[in-house]
C-alpha cells in the first residue's frame, strides 16, 4: 500500500494482480489497484483531473491524463473520502505508478495532490 499527504488530502493507494483477465502468453498482466481519497483540510475540494506515469519491469513509460477518475470529478467536503477501483493493463508481470491529483478549493485555488508510487506484481514474479 502506498500513502502520500498532500495539502490536507490523504492519498491511499492498494494493488492487486487480476489472474482471471491476465494472459500471460499474449503477455498480457491486469492489476486492479483501489485508491482512497480522504480530505483531511478544512477546505472542500473537487478533484479536476489525474495523470499517472506507469512503468514496466523494462522501464518502459506511459502516462495517461484525464478529467476525473472513473468518469467522476468528486467534491469531498471537509472530514469525508471518495473511493473507486481502476485497473491497469501491463505487457510485463511487475511495474510501478505514481502520479498526482489537480483538485481545486471553493475559492478556485488549484492544488497538485501527490499519489505515492505503488507496486504492480504479479505473485508468481516474486521469489
Amino acid at each position: 500500500m502506498s500513502e502520500q499527504l498532500t495539502n490536507g488530502i490523504r492519498v491511499q493507494v492498494s494493488s492487486r494482480y487480476v489472474p482471471e483477465q491476465s494472459h500471460p502468453l499474449q503477455p498480457l498482466y491486469v492489476f486492479s489497484y483501489h485508491v482512497t481519497i480522504s480530505n483531511e483540510s478544512e477546505h472542500t475540494v473537487q478533484l479536476i483531473s489525474r495523470y499517472w506515469k506507469i512503468r514496466d519491469a523494462f522501464s518502459r513509460i506511459e502516462e495517461v491524463r484525464g478529467l476525473g477518475v472513473i468518469g467522476q470529478q468528486p467534491i469531498l467536503q471537509p472530514n469525508t473520502s471518495f473511493q473507486y477501483t481502476s485497473f491497469c493493463p501491463l505487457p510485463t508481470e511487475m511495474g510501478v505508478m505514481k502520479g498526482t491529483y489537480q483538485m481545486q478549493r471553493e475559492s478556485g485555488e488549484e492544488l497538485e495532490i501527490q499519489i505515492a508510487p505503488f507496486q504492480l506484481i504479479a505473485p508468481h514474479a516474486v521469489n
